[in-house]
């Protein structure tokens, strides 16, 4: 076997597992549905309120069951089986979109009614989380772990590209032009439903077939045992470091939730522009995932990532700058490209540095931080955007992201120090900053 062909094999080694292919399969079936019902929902109640802050009551409705449940819902995928968990909570979001679905067919009387479904889709994403991040140490082998991180978050962006145009472009097809006036009522927002629900439900296929290595752990409830991933989150100052770092700058630098504005009011493009914009971060995420399939992150891994969450920063002032539509495109590329890079950082530290039968408590410490800067994020855009603008909002939200960088790489030396992605290598380093006091 010559060189090209080893680092071939290398670079695919996750995809021996049979459990990985399908989990991988049913994960880009659901990411593409709950992006595509993200187009739909975001432009619909935007075509409806025409109001930055009733987008960001989105965000807010789905970022709330975090903020409620994040404990319980780590107890729970360390002590459940987590495929249970999963097709629980997918089939409670397919529950969710099929309201959506009914209550967009015979028209919205209040759109606090669509916030109230948003909140039982944010809690079946909050119990999914934590489960599916800790069961994907149990497909594969430990020594092909991070090459199955890489995959799983190129396969996510993949998804995360599909979806949004998949919705852009489905929410502006008549129906009633290619199958007749009768199902012209299907048009724009029903459709984009449907599409969530076909996909929803493949996922709960594919997922009832895999069968996980090793039980989760069969510990009684106990506000103890509850607590144990935050306090271990607090004490080890890697995992703090990186966790927190996303957590303030997306919670800053997150435009996502204002591109409805940017698309309607701002580029003067229709729901097909704003499909597009959602899609551009995943394409350029998906670009560098690929090449860090064949190019590995070998060292410095630590300062590559705070280099990234700086350039994630620096594109977010220029897309809130921006007035051309192939620019704000690019841009959100850059954002894509450069945050795809510390993901796959952040979720290898996340994993290699927890024990195992910790993996489902710290791992929902994590998700209550991916949901304070992702949806809790949307609701602080809109805030800020109904009070200084949406481009004001997105600038200095970017601006903020880029100082949260230079202050994390003075207060978490253990983090800037980071070198391999090893769990030996990431032990060594927490080990020899734990006992500091955080210096520059």
């Amino acid at each position: 076997m010559d060189d090209g062909e080893k680092q071939t094999l290398s670079a695919t080694v996750a995809w021996q597992s049979r459990d990985f292919r399908f989990y991988s399969a049913a994960r880009a079936l659901g990411t593409m549905g709950a992006e595509a019902q993200s187009v739909g929902v975001a432009w619909q109640v935007y075509q409806l309120t025409h109001s930055a802050l009733a987008l960001g009551y989105t965000g807010l409705a789905l970022f709330l069951p975090g903020l409620f449940f994040v404990l319980p819902a780590g107890h729970v995928a360390d002590r459940y089986d987590r495929r249970n968990i999963l097709l629980a909570c997918y089939f409670l979001q397919l529950i969710a979109t099929g309201l959506l679905l009914w209550l967009t067919l015979h028209g919205i009387g209040s759109i606090w009614v669509v916030y109230g479904i948003l909140f039982l889709i944010g809690t079946g994403r909050c119990f999914a989380g934590p489960a599916a991040s800790s069961l994907v140490p149990s497909l594969v082998p430990r020594e092909h772990f991070v090459n199955a991180v890489t995959w799983g978050a190129s396969i996510f962006q993949v998804s995360n590209a599909i979806g949004p145009m998949m919705g852009g472009l489905l929410f502006t097809v008549a129906l009633s032009k290619l199958f007749g006036g009768q199902y012209a009522s299907f048009a724009g927002a029903p459709l984009v439903y449907c599409f969530t629900i076909g996909a929803f439900a493949v996922y709960l296929v594919l997922m009832s077939l895999i069968h996980p290595r090793g039980a989760a752990e069969k510990k009684g409830f106990t506000v103890e045992t509850m607590l144990a991933g935050l306090r271990y989150v607090a004490q080890t100052r890697l995992l703090l470091g990186s966790i927190s770092l996303d957590l303030f700058a997306v919670l800053l630098g997150g435009a996502a939730s204002l591109m409805p504005i940017f698309a309607s009011d701002i580029l003067h493009e229709g729901p097909h522009g704003l499909g597009l914009l959602r899609a551009m971060p995943s394409l350029g995420a998906l670009l560098v995932s690929l090449g860090l399939l064949v190019l590995p992150i070998r060292r410095r891994a630590g300062k590559t990532m705070l280099v990234c969450v700086g350039i994630f920063g620096a594109a977010t002032v220029v897309f809130g700058l921006s007035r051309n539509l192939w620019l704000s495109c690019a841009a959100l590329f850059v954002i894509g490209a450069s945050d795809m890079i510390s993901v796959v950082v952040r979720s290898s530290v996340l994993q290699l540095a927890t024990p195992p039968e910790m993996r489902g408590r710290v791992s929902s410490v994590n998700w209550l931080f991916l949901g304070a800067s992702n949806e809790f994020g949307e609701y602080e855009s809109g805030l800020t955007a109904h009070w200084w603008g949406a481009v004001r909002a997105v600038v200095i939200g970017g601006i903020g992201s880029m100082m949260v960088t230079g202050v994390w790489s003075v207060f978490f030396p253990a983090l800037r120090h980071a070198d391999t992605l090893t769990a030996e290598s990431l032990i060594a380093v927490e080990q020899q900053f734990s006992s500091m006091e955080p210096v520059g």
